[in-house]
């Protein structure tokens, strides 16, 4: 079973200014992240035998025409367990179905869910043989945004390590070029990640205690248009940081005072 991508563009954080909507192909086909009803989606999904309609995540840009598509087509829409209101909240429509770990969507030969936590609490990726719907997980170039509150810097790496470990043929991710080699994209995003991490830890051992103190000295770029994407950034490496004993954090300062390690 193989997936159609269909691009569409939507007001987005991402540097391309597009989310990719996926279609399985076979009958029963499912429709992921249908983010904005365009003519080239309305005429893929016409085209399509579409049964089932469901998103990697909750963000803006993954879910704008889940309504729409679902009224159109009659499928099954589908949502994450436990997390059944914030997804009527966003895309304006109640699940039918609800998933967890593991379940199997039946389109075509079966999807199974991976659940895929990180930067967003109910990421889920969609596995078939020919590779995972990743949603916001990972990218062919550059980085993905893990912030504070929402976004859990733990369990992104857990997820990072668990798409390395599972080896998938490709991953089709919500921004940006198909990943043809997972495992090496993995590795990177998992570099960059611990790479900042030392980066946060090492501007809270100089001395810096706030959560601007330590973005000026954990980035060496121009943060101009995505300061406020890198202080979230930085607020969950400090809450990672913090449950592992690497250093105290109080919700407004952190400093290395009785820290573990």
């Amino acid at each position: 079973m193989d997936w159609r991508r269909v691009t569409v563009a939507v007001e987005s954080r991402a540097p391309t200014g597009e989310t990719a909507v996926y279609l399985s192909d076979g009958p029963g086909a499912l429709l992921v992240d249908p983010a904005r009803r365009t003519a080239d989606l309305d005429d893929a999904v016409a085209a399509a035998d579409v049964d089932h309609v469901a998103v990697t995540h909750h963000h803006p840009d993954h879910v704008g025409a889940v309504a729409h598509y679902a009224r159109e087509t009659g499928a099954t829409v589908w949502a994450r367990r436990g997390r059944v209101d914030a997804f009527e909240a966003v895309t304006g429509i109640a699940p039918d179905r609800t998933f967890a770990e593991g379940t199997t969507i039946p389109a075509g030969d079966g999807i199974e869910v991976l659940g895929l936590p990180g930067h967003a609490p109910e990421h889920v990726g969609f596995e078939t043989a020919a590779g995972v719907v990743s949603g916001d997980v990972a990218v062919a170039e550059g980085s993905v945004v893990v912030g504070a509150p929402e976004g859990d810097m733990r369990a992104y790496l857990a997820s990072l390590r668990r798409l390395h470990a599972r080896n998938p043929p490709r991953l089709y991710p919500g921004h940006g070029p198909t990943i043809t080699e997972p495992r090496s994209a993995c590795r990177r995003l998992l570099r960059h990640r611990l790479d900042r991490e030392q980066r946060v830890r090492a501007a809270v051992e100089s001395g810096a205690e706030t959560p601007d103190d330590i973005l000026d000295r954990a980035y060496e770029k121009d943060l101009t248009g995505v300061r406020d994407l890198a202080r979230a950034t930085v607020l969950a490496h400090l809450e990672k940081l913090a449950v592992e004993g690497a250093l105290r954090w109080d919700g407004r300062r952190a400093n290395t005072a009785g820290a573990r390690s």
